[in-house]
């Protein structure tokens, strides 16, 4: 099982390439397609069958790179 830390490596960000969005392992998949594709019930199997390159751990890195993104402190008065 890979750590947190080597699941995030596997998303890169490359000016030029496809807008600077979050991609996957320098691919031209971005994190937000296969979030999308998730999110539309398409599972894993399917978009492993659809997207030959990627491995289980490139969705598992999508998630938690979207859970991190989301992870801020609330404010409280």
């Amino acid at each position: 099982m890979n750590s947190r830390a080597d699941l995030l490596t596997r998303i890169t960000q490359t000016p030029g390439q496809c807008g600077g969005r979050p991609c996957i392992r320098g691919m031209r998949i971005r994190v937000s397609d296969i979030l999308e594709m998730l999110a539309e019930n398409v599972s894993v199997s399917e978009i492993l069958e659809d997207f030959p390159d990627l491995e289980l751990e490139d969705i598992q890195a999508c998630l938690l790179f979207a859970a991190r993104r989301t992870d801020f402190p609330r404010l409280t008065a």
